[in-house]
């Protein structure tokens, strides 16, 4: 018969680590709380419900999309355009800032749910013992001191100490990460013990694996272990990421630097007695010329790119800047089971003179189901191998029918079924059974401590005759363990080939760690485990590893599925959810969720953040090249007392189209074939280094020197609207085919493959042939302030847009005959 565990009244008390109220609650298990004393504890303890997140308003989400320095420039620059009078150029500029503001709140605005998540976790409701009878109450209603009845499938309602258990296991892998259900029973645990090992506690939103019992409730809502990860989870803070830290410096760079040209050509054009209204001008028209109007829709796109294919990788991104900044990343702290693992316990060792008997007699002597997938996972692995050696258990139950059952019990550490062959099947803890075994235990012992050092899960299975587990005979040893996905052995050596370090962080035991860690590559043979494998890690040791890395400048990316992990994903730079296994909290916290819980898709995904990096880097590159030649443009020629070459609207159509649409398709090519050979990029690695900018400004400078050649001529020789569209024809031709040398920093255009984007051959064409209808027909004209050009003036112009472009190239290959 089933043994059924209690406590008396006496010996409950409420953990001291979990209770907030008094330190204890004499309640009888078979009566409860009286309804009276229950509505009194609930007027001072307050509903069983986990606290609401301070939520942001709409209104303040918004406003933060006019906090970063280039919309805030951008915004001067709308507001002069609209003093001045010039409408055209203020409606374009306020309408790219009102673009930009729309995407970004409608990303922030899919607000952090994390816990109302958790707070979905938490049974609705409960069945509780109050007055001496059994009641169904809603969860928020109930008590420190109420007594709970539980049984397989119910979720728990509050963390509670078992006074009566009946085989009862629950799974807590939500809290602690743990693979194995856990046995629970009534015998007290040592405080203070972390939560894997409180057996004699059941915990807010765990639920019952098996068995039946009744306890008493320790803690309520915030009180509770669920509630302290919540509290944990308001604690961590979201993290910049690289990219918007490394674009908020460039941004503030090109702020001071346009301001202070924008100073200049003010003081030396009131000091030249030139007109206010002209003095106010050119600061408009040279503050349009410094903001690169199309980078924040050009960093969007290239986010959203990188967002599809990670998709395509199984990596679905929540957070856009999550894209690149997995591409930054220098370590990934990652759970073991179902993302290193395959998440389902197997059979991985047999030792004994005959495996088909173990399996029979193993499968003869298991509860679960394999057909529904339900039970106790170890069960479930034994049949599945039972039936890869053809052994069916509907058979055994058909030709063998059971007769009597002894569940598992933690104290007797074994359970055993009676059939008619009157065979008693018998499985259980090793020292258990070996015991009870009067044959076949030669070895026995020593097998076992070698299958455990190997990280395994030992039961020994014995068969007798009768009922009594004695005189037994040993069949077998089971080893059972939850195997390393063979991917993600690649996997970590692909990491550990691009400089990345994975750190493992479990619940499970340390043994078992270690020894998975080593297989996987983790750790060699040998090697110290410190800083790579963390076993028994509560949720607040994941939250101080993931900061410790991130003292150490580390660009810290963290993967998990439970409860226990969401605020070390919140606190992480990446927050990595697992799509199939993982809860809803870690989901809504995380920025990138695995479709398939793999841990080779975050490789994947970190080769995808790389090249997106690459080519923000290029196309910025390409941008602010020609933003440097149109600031030189206008400068030179304002503090040359020339007309303005090139106005507002005129700048405003290059940066948004001759610049923009370019710099889009460069963002489209395609990784390099050695990017995951690379080392991560150094942390205070800025965006752009020295040789980016020096290529900038070699290139801004032949462009500004072709440009203000063919305006200074066309000044002496062609009206000023003439010569302004001589100037404008020059500027945006050689700026198109600049786009085909931003492809590399050191590789000529035939070299990266003339046809490998074709998106940027296309966009070149039409934005060529845009610009021809500017300059031909006579309504685009007025608007824009061109004069006509002749067919021969815009092949010449073309000629000279040739130069730029030619130059860079030629400097290129000299450098690679060096």
């Amino acid at each position: 018969m089933a043994t059924v565990t209690a406590r008396s009244t006496t010996e409950i008390s409420a953990s001291p680590r979990a209770a907030a109220g008094p330190g204890a609650h004499p309640t009888d298990p078979d009566r409860g709380l009286s309804a009276a004393e229950a509505a009194s504890r609930l007027a001072s303890h307050g509903p069983n419900e986990l606290a609401r997140e301070r939520g942001v308003s709409p209104w303040r989400i918004l406003g933060r999309q006019f906090t970063s320095p280039i919309v805030l420039l951008m915004l001067g620059a709308t507001v002069l355009s609209g003093v001045l009078g010039e409408a055209a150029d203020a409606i374009a500029i306020a309408a790219i800032v009102v673009l930009n503001a729309l995407v970004g709140f409608f990303q922030e605005y899919r607000a952090e749910r994390a816990v109302a998540a958790l707070r979905s976790m938490t049974a609705p409701r409960a069945r509780v013992v109050r007055d001496g009878q059994q009641l169904v109450v809603p969860a928020s209603t109930i008590v420190p001191g109420d007594v709970l009845v539980l049984e397989a499938g119910d979720i728990v309602a509050a963390d509670a100490r078992l006074v009566v258990a009946h085989a009862l296991a629950a799974n807590e892998a939500p809290l602690t990460g743990e693979s194995m259900p856990v046995d629970k029973s009534t015998a007290s645990v040592a405080n203070p013990a972390i939560v894997a090992e409180r057996t004699d506690h059941v915990f807010m939103g765990t639920s019952i694996t098996n068995g039946t019992a009744r306890a008493i409730v320790a803690a309520t809502g915030m009180r509770t272990e669920l509630g302290r990860i919540a509290t944990l989870l308001e604690s961590a803070e979201d993290t910049a990421t690289p990219l918007q830290r490394r674009l908020a410096q460039v941004s503030l760079t090109l702020i001071v630097a346009s301001l202070a040209i924008v100073v200049v050509v003010a003081v030396t054009g009131l000091v030249r007695g030139r007109a206010l209204f002209d003095v106010f001008l050119s600061g408009v028209a040279l503050a349009v010329a410094a903001v690169p109007e199309g980078l924040p829709a050009i960093v969007t796109i290239a986010l959203a790119l990188g967002v599809r294919r990670m998709a395509q990788r199984n990596a679905l991104v929540r957070k856009l800047p999550a894209v690149e900044t997995l591409g930054a990343t220098t370590v990934i702290c990652t759970d073991k089971t179902g993302t290193l693992t395959t998440g389902v316990m197997t059979v991985r060792e047999l030792w004994g003179p005959d495996p088909e008997r173990l399996l029979d007699a193993a499968a003869a002597c298991c509860d679960a189901e394999l057909d529904g997938n339900t039970g106790d996972p170890t069960e479930l692995a034994i049949l599945a191998e039972a039936a890869r050696h053809g052994i069916d258990r509907h058979t055994i139950e058909r030709e063998r029918p059971r007769v009597e059952v002894t569940p598992f019990e933690p104290e007797r550490k074994r359970m055993s079924i009676a059939r008619a062959d009157g065979v008693l099947y018998v499985k259980g803890a090793v020292e258990v059974i070996v015991e009870r075994c009067t044959s076949g235990t030669d070895g026995a012992l020593a097998a076992a401590t070698e299958l455990a050092r190997r990280g395994l899960r030992v039961l020994a299975v014995a068969t007798g005759q009768g009922r009594a587990e004695q005189d037994l005979a040993l069949v077998g040893l089971l080893g059972i363990a939850d195997p390393p996905r063979s991917e993600a052995i690649a996997a970590v050596e692909a990491a550990r080939s691009a400089g990345i370090h994975t750190v493992m962080i479990t619940g499970d035991h340390p043994e078992t760690a270690r020894v998975i860690a080593r297989e996987l590559g983790i750790i060699g043979e040998g090697e110290d485990v410190h800083d790579r494998v963390h076993a028994r890690a509560a949720p607040e040791d994941k939250l101080r590893i993931v900061r410790a890395w991130k003292s150490r400048d580390a660009i810290v990316a963290m993967t998990g599925d439970g409860v226990n992990d969401a605020p070390a994903l919140r606190e992480a730079h990446v927050g990595i959810a697992m799509g199939k296994t993982g809860t809803e909290v870690t989901r809504e916290v995380s920025d990138v969720v695995l479709a398939d819980d793999n841990f080779a898709s975050i490789i994947a995904a970190v080769r995808e953040g790389r090249a997106i990096f690459e080519n923000i880097r290029k196309a910025l590159v390409y941008l602010l090249a020609g933003n440097v030649a149109e600031l030189a443009v206008m400068l030179v020629s304002s503090l040359a007392g020339m007309p303005l070459p090139l106005l507002p609207l005129q700048l405003l159509w290059i940066n948004l189209v001759s610049d923009g649409l370019p710099a889009l398709a460069l963002v489209m090519d395609k990784p390099e074939a050695d990017v995951m050979q690379k080392p991560p990029r150094p942390v205070a690695e800025p965006i752009l280094r020295a040789t980016e900018w020096r290529t900038i400004l070699f290139a801004g400078a032949i462009e500004t020197a072709v440009t203000l050649g063919v305006y200074a001529w066309s000044l002496q020789h062609r009206s000023l609207d003439e010569a302004r569209a001589l100037a404008f024809g020059v500027l945006v031709t050689s700026e198109l085919l600049r786009a085909f040398a931003a492809r590399s920093a050191t590789r000529v255009f035939w070299q990266v493959g003339a046809f490998t984007n074709l998106v940027l051959l296309g966009v070149i064409a039409v934005s060529f042939g845009a610009q021809l209808v500017i300059l031909h027909v006579p309504a685009l004209r007025e608007l824009f302030s061109l004069g006509a050009l002749s067919v021969r003036e815009v092949v010449a112009a073309l000629g000279l847009a040739l130069i730029p472009v030619t130059t860079l190239e030629v400097a290129k290959l000299v450098r690679q005959l060096r």
